[in-house]
């Protein structure tokens, strides 16, 4: 099968289409023929570093496709279904490639309405949105959440997330994506190069950074006693949690889990007309590279996908 591969650490140019044995499902595992796969910052910072472990791997964790065939003792999937997912995650997953083995239990059904492309678009950036905002920042009713980089893929999930939790949403973006944000239901936007979100929002209960670096310690400055600052960006704002305390607040570093339960609320989301994925470009698996390209330069409205089987 035809798989993305890479001859080294470094740029989008060191993506290669490489030749592959197909894999097959073990026991509790399931084959799925891919159709598209999400680009997620994660695979660039794989790409550049090896990441956490220094080593390559095979890119990629958002997948939609179609089983293909399951392993033993599969019992909730079945030849011929359509699914979306995140496999393994943080471990690799390798869904830059025609095929990729899951285990059945890391994917979920695709919703009808959504094409592959679209929901290929979700699995990462949506479950990141929801486990920062549900299960580490357990977001109520009339809370004020800010959201930092609210138009990326992250952020323009957890704007429409927040909000159909019943939370007042505000985003920072440029004054350009200001309107595409205000129909996913963002209540104030805050053009971060005309004005300092420090000065220019109320305080608020919920911060999601997924931005990092200067971001942290600044919206700390934004957040009512016994809020939670929830930072997606790098390890290293763990320190954060050391600032909060002193101040009544609460910080903490969040990565992403395989999760069929939150799928599962995202799906139902996405039935309910509550969540929609923001395309904003689909290129072919063979252009990985400027798939990267184009995330490196992060001014993306939504999420670039690639698509494998037309």
């Amino acid at each position: 099968m035809r798989a993305i591969g890479q001859d080294g650490f470094g740029g989008p140019e060191v993506l290669k289409v490489v030749e592959v044995e197909r894999p097959e499902p073990g026991p509790a595992e399931v084959l799925v023929r891919v159709h598209a796969a999400g680009v997620n910052p994660t695979d660039s910072w794989h790409r550049a570093t090896g990441g956490l472990a220094g080593i390559a791997i095979r890119l990629g964790w958002d997948v939609s496709g179609v089983v293909e065939t399951v392993g033993l003792g599969v019992t909730t999937l079945a030849p011929g279904d359509e699914v979306f997912g995140m496999p393994r995650h943080p471990l690799p997953a390798g869904t830059y490639a025609e095929y990729v083995v899951s285990p059945a239990r890391h994917l979920v059904r695709k919703p009808a309405g959504l094409t592959h492309a679209q929901a290929a678009a979700l699995p990462l950036a949506a479950l990141t949105a929801w486990q920062a905002l549900v299960d580490v920042a357990d977001v109520r009713a009339g809370q004020r959440v800010l959201i930092h980089a609210a138009a990326g893929g992250v952020g323009h999930l957890a704007v429409q997330i927040a909000k159909a939790r019943g939370a007042h949403v505000i985003g920072t973006a440029r004054s350009a994506k200001h309107a595409f944000l205000r129909g996913l239901g963002a209540d104030e936007l805050i053009d971060y190069t005309q004005a300092d979100f420090e000065t220019a929002v109320e305080p608020v209960d919920v911060v999601i950074d997924t931005i990092g670096g200067e971001y942290g310690p600044r919206s700390l400055r934004t957040l009512r006693a016994g809020g939670i600052l929830v930072a997606l960006a790098s390890p290293a704002e763990t320190y954060l949690a050391d600032l909060a305390r002193p101040l009544g607040l609460r910080a903490a570093f969040m990565v992403v889990e395989a999760d069929q339960a939150g799928l599962r609320e995202i799906a139902a989301l996405v039935e309910a007309g509550l969540l929609r994925p923001e395309i904003d470009t689909v290129l072919p698996l063979e252009h990985a590279a400027k798939a990267h390209e184009l995330g490196d330069g992060r001014r993306a409205t939504g999420k670039i996908v690639l698509s494998v089987t037309d």
